[in-house]
This record gives structure tokens, sequence and C-alpha cells, in this order.
């Protein structure tokens, strides 16, 4: 029989061949953070380098988790100069700011659409669930962090990524109040943020199952929260002729008149920009009372949350979306040189 210890240590929270990703921690552990392998030496890395895109994750705004943490980057497997070796890069974040006994109940009555029940199921039911465990979007500052590495090996790209929709509304003016609004009631609302990057050589990807798409989305669906992932016009173009939706080559490098096909083609990137766009479910821990199953009691009851959470995690996920999106073209790029 394995262990609830040994079984726990066989989590894979890895990714990549040649750039390899390790995510480790959880919400109110010591600790959250990455190993890389793979990063070429000679990159010079500061802490000043992470500041802006931390930022971008930060809670700031109205609805966001009252949690704050500094989220000063410790990096370790530089040199002396602050430069990478070509040997393993690990940055970490320091989890102060807990409130673990808002968890405690959690134990025996799993959230509703949260992944506390299958955390429970694979792991025992002693597994620690505060903050939502590895679950938890808290591990996205170390997504964030990976991206920033990601970015520093893809000169040359250029990322605009953005919210473009909250709830039923796609008009930015909107967003703020529609948050606000959640918040108020005690709910949540979800988003989309759409990523496009500019300045992707042709050549990158295989068909099939190293797919530009495919490793894409096999990133963008580790981001806690995201239920969909679509390229181009995605679903849209199920609904549309061919003759009205083809890309209309109009150059030797393949520039193409309009980019439905969201600068890929057959797996492989077709020089055109790359556009993706992610669905964020609303956020499963809300204050209005719902019910879910009691281990205890062995019924369903009535269930009030506690802790502290985001009416819309979509704001603050766009910089991962971003992250993982340079994480996956950093891996492909470095397999076709």
């Amino acid at each position: 029989m394995i262990s609830k210890c040994s079984k726990l240590l066989s989590v894979n929270n890895s990714f990549g061949d040649i750039l390899r990703v390790t995510i480790f921690g959880a919400s109110h552990a010591e600790s959250v953070g990455v190993v890389l392998e793979g990063v070429p030496e000679g990159m010079r890395l500061s802490v000043d380098d992470f500041a802006q895109d931390l930022e971008r994750r930060r809670p700031k705004a109205v609805g966001d988790t009252p949690r704050h943490e500094e989220d000063v980057p410790k990096i370790e497997g530089l040199d002396a100069e602050g430069v990478t070796t070509g040997g393993r890069l690990t940055i970490s974040f320091a989890n102060k700011n807990t409130r673990s006994s808002d968890y405690d109940h959690l134990r025996r009555q799993p959230r509703p659409s949260h992944a506390d029940l299958t955390q429970r199921l694979k792991y025992g039911s002693e597994y620690n669930l505060a903050g939502g465990g590895i679950a938890s979007g808290r591990m996205t500052v170390a997504l964030v962090a990976a991206g920033v590495v990601a970015k520093r090996l893809l000169q040359g790209l250029q990322f605009d990524t953005r919210l473009c929709r909250v709830g039923g509304s796609t008009n930015p003016e909107e967003f703020d109040s529609i948050i606000a609004q959640a918040r108020a009631a005690g709910d949540s609302v979800g988003g989309v943020v759409e990523c496009c990057v500019s300045g992707v050589p042709a050549t990158l990807g295989e068909p099939f199952f190293d797919s530009v798409e495919s490793i894409i989305s096999h990133l963008l669906f580790s981001i806690p929260g995201v239920k969909g992932v679509e390229f181009g016009d995605g679903f849209e173009s199920a609904m549309r002729y061919g003759s009205e939706r083809n890309d209309v080559i109009i150059d030797s490098k393949g520039t193409t008149r309009t980019n439905n096909e969201g600068g890929i083609n057959g797996g492989i990137s077709n020089g055109n920009d790359i556009v993706v766009r992610v669905a964020i479910k609303p956020t499963p821990s809300i204050a209005l009372k719902q019910q879910s199953y009691d281990f205890d009691s062995c019924s369903v009851e009535d269930l009030v949350i506690g802790g502290r959470h985001d009416a819309c995690i979509a704001r603050r996920a766009a910089v991962v979306v971003e992250a993982m999106v340079a994480l996956a073209l950093a891996e492909l790029t470095l397999k076709n040189r």
C-alpha cells in the first residue's frame, strides 16, 4: 500500500523537454516557487526584472483578494555577478500572510466546483487544503516568475495581453462595476483573456502531439480556473464557410490578409501573430451560502466559505496567461534550435 506521503511526493508538477519547469509549494506552505532547468548561461537576472509582471498580478483593484504578500523573488542558481550558469535556477516566494484556520472545515465539506474534493480523493483526507493547497491561485506567482525568464529568452517577440470580457460584457469601461457588483452580492464572475504575440517566426512546432496549439494549451490549462482555450477565430470558425474565413496569403513570407488561424497552420507557426483566448471560470469560493456534501454527517449540508478570494480571478490572470504562452514559445524555440 502506498502511503499518503509517497503519493504526494510522486506528484508530477513538471513540464518541458529542453526548458524544464517544476513548480513547488502550496498556498499556505512556507513558500511557493519554480525550478527552471535548461536556461542558457549568460543571462543576467535580478529581482528588478520580475517587478513589472509581479505588479500586474498583485491584488489592488476592487473585488481583488485582500490577501497581500510581499512577493519579493528569491533567486538561486546565479553566479556571483547575477548571471545564469546553465545550471538549475530556483525562484521562490515566501508565504507570510496566511490564515489557515479559515479552511479547517473544508477537510470535511469540500467547496463546490473547487479542487478540494479531487485532492481529498487522490491524496487522502489529511491532505492540507488550507488556501486550496497546490490548486490555489496563489501558485500562479511562480508561473509568472517562470514567464519572466521565458520572455527574456524570446528577444524580438512582443506580447499584448488584455482582459477582453467580464461576465457578459466586452466593454472594458464596465468591467470594474461588474466585478464590484458581484463582490457586493457575495458572488463572483468569470472572464476571458486574450494574448497576442507578434514577431513569432514561422516553423515553430510540429504536427500532432507537439503542435504549437498543443504545447500552449497544455500550459494554459495548468492555470487554476481555466476552462477553455481557442486560437484565432476559435469556436466561431465552426459557424462560418471556408470561403469567408480562409486566410489569403499575400506575400512569399506567408503574411495573410486575415488571421483567423491565429498564426498557426498544421500545428506549425506561420509567421503571423499568434492569437489565443482563454476562458476563466468564476471563482468557486464565494460568500453566498452554498450546499455541499459533508463527510462527517454523510449528507448534503449548508456551506459558508471563509477566507480571502477574488471576485474575478480573470483580471489578475492576464499576466499568468502571458507567462504560460511565453513559456510554451520558449520551449518550442529552444527545440527549433
